[in-house]
């Protein structure tokens, strides 16, 4: 007689992934030097000329129509700045605002005339039916308004952790996270800020040191910052010669990928530059005669 089929062996149990827990804000070390760094950014980012200075969130929305307009508006700009350049991100949202940026009347826009009007965006058939579905959400669930919370942001369609820290700071004059995009991702780990593989971590890690009295400024000023080295590399090599610290300026952009000597001989920069690297102050260029001078007490 046959004998009796053995019955399988019970499926191993996967063991538990438990989530490492992030570390608390202000928890590590800042890494050595990244005040000086910091400065050095503030002072070249001081002309505010960057593109996202001018068809960033910040800049678009209208707050005299109220406040719950310009929290949507906000919202809305957010939403479209993704794959998509500023300028473009500008031109939209003006277009969208002469048709009438408000909750209600985008509610009240037929998808494909929406669908128009953010034609020039990229992915602009995902971003319709997203904010399509998101006014739908902000009339049902929270009187039209965008929420305060960037966790129930997060809940809307198409807006993670960078947009929705960036909506709390904008909208709602709050910073509970810093809003990481590309740039800043990029130049953090060049920096050896953070060592990550996506802009959560780098989110993660940047809090648990950066103090936050940096927080709510940090992403409009890094992300012109990336951008002036990638898009805008001559203007940026001249406020970098022009600047307190030129010698530490060029060493900057260099570490993030602009390669100054190309870009300086485009522009008959190259013996500007030569002096500055040759010279140990890192001031102005009349450091050196300062230092060779003789005082008015030597005769």
């Amino acid at each position: 007689a046959a004998s009796p089929a053995s019955t399988p062996p019970p499926p191993k149990r996967k063991k538990r992934q438990v989530k490492p827990k992030s570390p608390e804000p202000g928890s590590v070390k800042p890494p050595k030097g990244w005040e000086n760094i910091y400065s050095l950014v503030e002072e070249l980012r001081a002309d505010r000329s960057a593109p996202v200075d001018d068809n960033g969130s910040e800049a678009l929305p209208q707050r005299h129509l109220g406040e719950p307009v310009f929290r949507f508006q906000v919202l809305v700009a957010l939403m479209l700045s993704s794959q998509t350049k500023d300028a473009v991100v500008g031109e939209t949202i003006r277009a969208l605002q002469d048709h009438g940026l408000t909750v209600e009347n985008i509610a009240n826009t037929p998808a494909d005339q929406l669908n128009k009007l953010i034609g020039k965006v990229g992915f602009h058939n995902n971003k319709t039916k997203y904010i399509k579905q998101t006014v739908e959400i902000l009339i049902k669930e929270h009187n039209g308004d965008v929420p305060a919370s960037p966790y129930e942001m997060m809940k809307l369609p198409g807006i993670g952790p960078k947009m929705a820290f960036i909506i709390e700071n904008v909208a709602f004059n709050k910073c509970s996270g810093i809003g990481i995009d590309t740039h800043m991702h990029r130049m953090f780990n060049e920096l050896r800020w953070t060592k990550s593989k996506n802009p959560e971590q780098t989110r993660i890690q940047l809090e648990a040191w950066l103090p936050r009295e940096y927080w709510d400024t940090v992403n409009l000023l890094w992300v012109g910052f990336g951008q002036e080295v990638q898009q805008f590399k001559p203007k940026l090599l001249k406020k970098a010669l022009a600047c307190s610290r030129p010698k530490e300026a060029l060493k900057l952009i260099k570490k993030l990928g602009l390669d100054y000597k190309k870009e300086g001989a485009k522009l008959g920069l190259e013996e500007r530059i030569k002096a500055v690297l040759m010279c140990d102050d890192v001031g102005d260029a009349d450091a050196d005669e300062r230092k060779v001078a003789p005082s008015n007490s030597e005769s």
